[in-house]
């Protein structure tokens, strides 16, 4: 069974690179996209995905708080394992982490199949 990936990034050109990872890493698939964090509260009640690939910057509410919500919406139900996505490292990814419920940050930059499975594998290894 694939894992069900929900894209949500504001630039397109960085939802299709991500698409192609996702498309192009076994036993992974595209559920759907989003470019907002509304979009991707809603995408993720319709779609149902087992992975959010998230940017923390959004047009609306950011990533942390579309994070936050889609977790607590979903806190007697499956949740998705959130993995964070920025274009700028930051220290204070950590904190983002605890602060909104994410498994994982990834540097969009170093973003690919790799990062991809290892992000799943961490998240999904760890006890519930």
């Amino acid at each position: 069974m694939a894992v069900r990936v929900l894209i949500v990034d504001d630039q397109a050109s960085f939802r299709r690179a991500a698409r192609n990872v996702v498309e192009l890493t076994d036993s992974f698939e595209v559920a759907g996209e989003a470019s907002s964090g509304e979009q991707a509260v809603q995408a993720v009640r319709m779609l149902h995905p087992y992975l959010v690939l998230m940017d923390v910057r959004l047009p609306g509410i950011d990533g942390l708080e579309a994070s936050r919500r889609i977790l607590r919406e979903l806190a007697d139900h499956h949740q998705p394992v959130i993995v964070l996505l920025s274009a700028e490292y930051s220290e204070a990814e950590p904190a983002w982490l605890a602060e909104c419920g994410a498994a994982a940050y990834v540097p969009k930059s170093d973003f690919g199949s790799e990062r991809l499975f290892a992000a799943w594998t961490s998240a999904t290894a760890r006890p519930s």
